[in-house]
């Protein structure tokens, strides 16, 4: 399997550094994002590192796809959001940060006025966890 011992998602992958996992496949992994955009806010990655889209092999975007609407899925039961956006970013300009392909599950809120790039504060870890319990229970 391609890992890369600098990422941090493949670091996560390992088990190195902890998140709240959500999801997990022989492929793919969904976890909490500890930077959200909004409630509830998950990632679907492949396991293997894989820099961005274009360097991702065409037979693994499926199974990170189908653990992305998995994971959209238990949002909608466990937080009846508004909506969700699926967010995909691709070198600096899109304000891709982290360097291994995964696919942002966004919980949306009518008003909520989040924007496409909207920076990295930490979030509240109790409320990432109680979320991810939701959430996890919904699976």
């Amino acid at each position: 399997m391609r890992t890369d011992p600098n990422c941090v998602f493949c670091k996560i992958v390992a088990g190195q550094i902890p998140c709240f996992r959500l999801y997990e496949d022989e492929r793919t992994l969904a976890f909490m994002d500890i930077n959200p955009g909004n409630p509830g806010h998950a990632l679907a990655i492949a396991k293997e590192h894989w820099e961005n889209l274009a360097a991702m092999p065409a037979p693994l975007l499926g199974p990170v796809l189908a653990t992305a609407q998995r994971v959209a899925k238990a949002i909608e039961t466990a937080l009846r959001p508004d909506g969700i956006n699926l967010l995909q970013a691709n070198g600096p300009g899109a304000a891709q940060s982290v360097f291994h392909f995964h696919v942002h599950v966004l919980p949306r809120r009518v008003g909520d006025e989040l924007k496409m790039n909207w920076g990295h504060r930490p979030g509240d870890m109790a409320a990432i966890e109680a979320a991810y319990e939701r959430i996890k229970a919904a699976l």
